[in-house]
């Protein structure tokens, strides 16, 4: 994947946004049971953060940083590029992003960059672009650092002559699927809108990453060597290295793979500020979305302002938390809304201010906008509580300390150090950021707010209704049609200077993998507890499985499982909805609920000198639930807004069908959002709710499991004072009927006409004969990530790489506890539809038959994957994933230790025959979600059934 936008970058941008990593922790003290515990302050959690680092610069300007964390044997290569889109100058928008793609085709003396990276256990490995920097990362093993440097290097310096026109047009074709992706979901549009709105035409922050399809459509090979000769110089680079890797190894790697790189020339400031609107401005943009949404929005300051942690933590205030400002008037209280949201996104020299508000259906606009507006203008008014300010704090440092198991990846400790020095010359530039984020006192947050929100706003509003906008006319400059660029924008391909030859150095043997020991115990009501120790950061995550998930729907309405589990946060016997949020926020806790189709769970995330409270807050929730009317009624109007959103998503919309075609009358034909139906959902009570509780969540269905910075001798105790006096009811506990018989497989072509889609969704799908629980599976496994379940896998290559059809093609085996389902999923451009389902069936049809796995294939999907073992389980929430699933599907526990020599004894005959038994393109169900006037002709053409039905209506419709 190469997104050109990895995340939203929110307020404080280096603050916190990238903030993870190995810090300094003091260790956690036992907590008697006797004592009182108190929540710990900002303060406190501030002063247990640190990412020691050591930098040094190259005579070329590269500039290197150091951060060693000896947890495991991996090393994050993290790079940024001091070139954004903010860069571009007019015609040649969404370029930098384009070059990003390019910068993965190859280089001199490096063919391809992913797969000896992919063959060396590097994950992940990927780009991003955003309007201030582009940036590339890979983890990888420890033994294969100096390959990592040596094509990151030779890319650095000598990419060029592996850039041909060919590369170009095909990922040129790639980025244009990605932007049609991105256009095609509900809301679509409304970025290019806010843009618009807030920054004049010229302004380096209007136009998108992602461009404008003229744009693409009109770049050269020449602008392409020009951009990389104007900002793509070692002087214009901050590289950090991040892990198991100390300055003394790593200077002289950088200085042999990077040193004799020439500098490149200075790229020159961009001049680029907040705007302040002369007056307020509106517009109504027409959508195929489910709800009318409402966005109020301000340009506002930098992440160097002195108001950034103000803002961030205002914003969060006024619509971030779950005790928001916003939720508890417009969701909790007149129930105006089904779902607010406010957020500062702070970029480098400007921020977006934003709060939004997604109107309930059959509210009148004109009442809605008043009490949004009522909302923002109390609270730039009166500012917020000491006990909002601190709530704000302490959950978002809670989350960032979470982060910090992390040592790459967009959201480790290579980025926070890499975006300080980037955006302000300072790697621990988000020391500073915590430390004013936990000294804001009321009135600082109260006066940044009123700084910069009461500038004049600009009012979007997303109207249900036809699409009116195209995207492909969106994202550009801003004036094209009235003044046409110029016809000398482009450049001839200047002539390239020979490459040196250099060699890739060979890979260093990887360790096994070594988790920690898992100690395992019960407590006296009989629920089994599992425990991982691991102490990397002063946090734990625990999660309570029950045996219910979606398919318990089959026992109870379809969407009771889920609309119970929401209404478990809405209150209990002794606690209100806002109450628990404010709650959490003050332990720096987090608690869901939410089911997968075979699981109904709640997780939590609590700081370890939080553990004991935010375990009773988490008991509370599940033991005590109250199921108010007031309560489901709200909730039960959010679940048919999200039901609605899910309509109107392709994706999702895809999903749904192929899942009630293949399975039948299963319990896995329901969907797995879910979410059940509009009518399913209106007919559920409070008592149809408080029944399936007592139903599904009992201690003889549930099962404990945690990973973090905890003893067994601290955790019992407290495991036991809050869930062990709960009793299992008398009655027998419920068995869903997972050995259903699934309807026989057939090919067929299932088309919902969705007009005005650019792009069509295929999903297409099979029902194997086999269950999660089925021994010696792991030759499908390996041939599936040869054929779709992996960015080199050959659907991949194919329609994205090679033909430029896709932003991304991908192939999955579910492992459900019952039957599993073989499934594809395709976004495809609208006019290859019908091409695009011909090349799946024939990549399918070829292996192994006429294509069987090549050894370049077997060693990337046996020991690449043995190698990158160990970056899979960086973090507790991974480990608690593993070891959740290993009890699902009745796994011993050392089942991922084992793996390496489970992999080694797999050999291409083996993975051949699971490819020949499971992955042929027979039978198979295809989903098309697109626009038919387009599509059908072309799915007539391939010769199989074919059913054209509609698209469901949306929300308004189902009042």
């Amino acid at each position: 994947m190469r997104s050109f936008s990895v995340s939203s970058v929110t307020a404080l941008a280096v603050i916190l946004l990238f903030c993870a990593g190995p810090a300094t922790f003091a260790a956690s003290p036992p907590v008697p049971e006797t004592q009182a515990v108190q929540p710990a302050t900002p303060q406190e959690l501030v002063r247990q953060v640190d990412i020691p680092y050591e930098k040094f610069v190259l005579p070329n300007g590269l500039t290197t940083i150091v951060h060693t964390d000896r947890k495991a044997p991996i090393v994050a290569v993290t790079l940024y590029y001091k070139v954004g889109s903010k860069n571009e100058p007019r015609a040649r928008t969404g370029f930098a992003h384009l070059y990003e793609h390019l910068f993965f085709g190859g280089s001199a003396n490096v063919p391809s960059f992913d797969i000896p990276l992919e063959a060396a256990g590097s994950t992940p490995t990927n780009g991003s672009t955003w309007y201030d920097r582009t940036n590339y990362i890979e983890t990888v093993p420890a033994g294969a650092l100096d390959l990592a440097l040596f094509m990151e290097s030779d890319r650095m310096g000598w990419l060029l002559p592996a850039v041909t026109q060919d590369k170009l047009d095909k990922q040129r074709g790639v980025v244009q699927n990605e932007k049609r992706q991105g256009d095609n979901q509900p809301y679509g549009l409304a970025e290019y809108a806010v843009s618009e709105g807030l920054f004049p035409v010229g302004h380096p922050y209007r136009h998108s990453t992602i461009g404008s399809m003229a744009d693409l459509d009109a770049a050269t090979l020449g602008d392409v060597r020009k951009w990389f000769a104007d900002h793509y110089g070692p002087n214009n680079v901050v590289l950090v290295l991040s892990g198991d890797i100390d300055v003394a190894a790593a200077r002289p790697k950088v200085e042999k793979w990077f040193g004799t790189i020439p500098r490149g020339p200075e790229v020159q400031p961009v001049a680029a500020g907040p705007v302040t609107l002369s007056a307020p401005l509106s517009r109504d943009m027409t959508d195929r979305v489910p709800v009318l949404r409402l966005s109020r929005e301000w340009s506002g300051p930098g992440l160097n302002d002195v108001d950034a942690p103000a803002l961030e933590i205002g914003m969060r205030i006024l619509g971030g938390l779950a005790s928001s400002r916003l939720d508890n008037a417009l969701v909790r209280g007149s129930e105006l809304a089904v779902s607010v949201t406010a957020a500062a996104q702070i970029y480098q020299q400007v921020s977006v201010l934003e709060a939004t508000m997604a109107v309930k259906p059959g509210v009148e606009r004109t009442k809605a906008e008043a009490a949004f507006d009522k909302v923002l203008a109390d609270f730039i008014t009166q500012g917020p509580t000491q006990d909002e300010v601190q709530r704000a704090v302490v959950s978002t440092l809670s989350g960032e300390i979470g982060g910090l198991e992390r040592v790459g990846g967009f959201d480790g400790k290579g980025a926070t150090l890499a975006e300080g020095e980037v955006y302000s010359h300072d790697p621990a530039k988000y020391k500073r950021d915590l430390a004013a984020m936990a000294a804001l006192t009321p009135a600082q947050v109260q006066a940044a707010v009123r700084k910069w929100l009461s500038r004049p706003v600009y009012k979007l509003a997303v109207v249900p209704g036809e699409r009116t906008e195209s995207g492909n006319g969106m994202g550009g400059w801003g004036n094209e049609a009235g003044r046409p660029a110029p016809a000398d924008t482009h450049v001839k391909a200047p002539p390239l200077a020979a490459a040196p030859k250099r060699t890739a150095p060979p890979v260093a043997p990887v360790p096994d993998l070594k988790l920690p020991a898992i100690e395992r115990t019960t407590l006296s009501n009989g629920i089994p507890v599992t425990l991982a120790r691991r102490t990397a950061v002063p946090k734990l995550t625990l999660a309570i499985d029950f045996d219910a998930g979606h398919a318990a729907d089959a026992l109870d309405t379809p969407g009771t499982q889920q609309l119970m589990l929401s209404t478990l946060e809405e209150g209990t016997t002794s606690r209100n909805a806002t109450q628990i949020a404010e709650e959490e926020e003050r332990l720096g806790a987090a608690i869901s609920m939410d089911a997968s189709v075979d699981t109904s769970s709640v997780v939590m995330s609590a700081l370890t000198a939080n553990l004991e409270p935010s375990l009773a807050l988490t008991a509370d929730l599940v033991l005590h639930p109250a199921f108010a009317d007031a309560d489901v009624a709200r909730v039960k109007g959010q679940a048919l807004a999200a039901l609605a959103q899910v309509q109107s998503s392709p994706n999702e919309l895809a999903q749904r069908a192929l899942e009630a075609e293949v399975f039948g009358s299963h319990p896995y034909a329901l969907p797995s959002d879910g979410l059940g139906s509009a009518e399913t959902l209106k007919a559920l009570t409070p008592a149809a709710l408080h029944a399936a509780h007592d139903k599904w969540l009992r201690p003889d269905l549930a099962r404990i499991t945690v990973v973090g910075d905890v003893t067994m001798d601290q955790l019992k105790p407290l495991l036991e004072k809050a869930f062990g006096n709960w009793k299992a009811p008398a009655s027998a506990a419920p068995a869903k009927p997972i050995t259903t018989p699934v309807p026989p497989a057939r090919s067929r072509i299932v088309l919902i006409d969705r007009p005005n889609s650019p792009q069509s969704v295929i999903v297409a799908g099979r029902v194997l004969p086999l269950t999660g629980r089925t021994r010696g599976t792991e030759p499908l496994t390996l041939a599936n990530n040869v054929v779709g379940n992996d960015f080199l896998s050959r659907l991949n290559l194919d329609i994205r790489e090679e033909k430029g059809w896709s932003y991304g093609v991908r192939s999955n085996v579910s492992q459900a506890t019952g039957p599993c389902l073989l499934q594809l999923h395709a976004p495809v451009q609208a006019d290859r539809t019908a091409d695009a389902i011909r090349a799946m069936i024939a990549d399918m049809a070829a292996f192994p038959q006429t294509r069987p796995v090549t050894p370049e294939e077997l060693q990337r999907v046996t020991e690449g994957a043995i190698r990158a073992l160990p970056n899979a389980f960086e973090t507790n929430e991974a480990v608690l994933a593993a070891i959740r699933k290993n009890d699902r599907l009745g796994r011993p526990e050392n089942y991922y230790e084992q793996l390496a020599t489970t992999y080694r004894a797999i050999d291409a005959q083996a993975i051949g025959a699971a490819a020949r038994q499971y992955l042929q393109p027979t039978d198979l169900t295809y989903i098309v979600v697109g626009d038919r006037k387009i599509v059908e002709p072309q799915l007539r053409a391939l010769g199989m059934p074919l059913e054209v039905r509609e698209a469901p209506a949306g929300a308004e419709d189902q009042e």
